[in-house]
């Protein structure tokens, strides 16, 4: 069960963030109202959400979740692979020693996305990517495993992030795309597969009694709640252009 969700404002910058798409320019008062729409959702799952105001130094810092790996014991800090985007751990460290004690951090020339990294109950996979190096993957599996965690490298073909084809629903039940529909690190899984053209689908979120997930993806939608599970859907068209998804916006703990 997730208690608290950490989230953050886009501010007037957010039009002007990083990204390898080719969707257009953000257009802001839309992102500001699917932000709300994603806030009221948390909400409706039962988590405590804290709001952060928007820092207009940093376009990308509402995308929260690559700045810190969560447990039930222990944080880590992240340190984020996009240059522009290092600092953004400087809003989110105090935050987070609010509700932590024990605090881990990686550091440079480490570097680590939260996006990167996906915990299925006490196993955390950790995908080196453009954003994590492997130094970072590595200092991130010490960490986790003198902690009592298992930990996995995973070596990314296509994805921009980990968590951009992958998610953990429980019961042992994982959301696939692409590359990893037969990666045989997660083969022993139940499988939900996303067709081809629902891909960002992928990426959703199980926040307590809810998956959260992107809207207009209806093959998806069907899978999972036939699978059992509860659906709420989001418009994300404003988070998707400049890479972003569902996990991107909040840190769940």
């Amino acid at each position: 069960m997730f208690k608290n969700t950490i989230v953050k404002t886009p501010g007037e910058s957010y039009v002007n963030g990083l990204t390898t798409s080719d969707l257009g320019q953000p257009i802001l008062e839309k992102a500001l109202e699917q932000h709300q729409a994603y806030v009221e959702a948390l909400k409706k799952c039962g988590t405590e959400v804290t709001i952060l105001p928007s820092n207009l130094e940093f376009p990308d810092s509402t995308f929260v979740e690559d700045t810190a790996v969560l447990t039930p014991k222990f944080a880590v800090i992240s340190n984020p692979g996009a240059l522009s985007r290092n600092g953004e751990i400087r809003d989110m460290e105090p935050v987070i020693k609010s509700f932590y004690e024990t605090i881990h951090y990686i550091k440079a020339p480490g570097t680590l996305d939260g996006g990167d990294i996906l915990q299925i109950e006490d196993h955390f996979y950790i995908g080196i990517s453009a954003r994590t190096n492997r130094e970072g993957a590595e200092q991130l599996k010490q960490i986790l495993e003198s902690e009592g965690f298992k930990a996995t490298i995973v070596q990314l073909e296509k994805f921009f992030h980990l968590k951009t084809g992958i998610t953990y629903l429980g019961n042992q039940t994982i959301v696939a795309a692409g590359e990893f529909i037969d990666h045989p690190d997660f083969n022993h899984y139940e499988k939900i597969i996303v067709p081809p053209e629902e891909e960002y689908a992928a990426n959703c979120i199980r926040v307590n009694d809810y998956v959260i997930m992107p809207a207009g993806y209806p093959i998806t939608k069907q899978k999972i709640n036939e699978a059992g599970y509860q659906t709420i859907e989001l418009e994300m068209s404003e988070f998707r252009k400049l890479d972003g998804g569902l996990s991107c916006l909040s840190l769940r703990f």
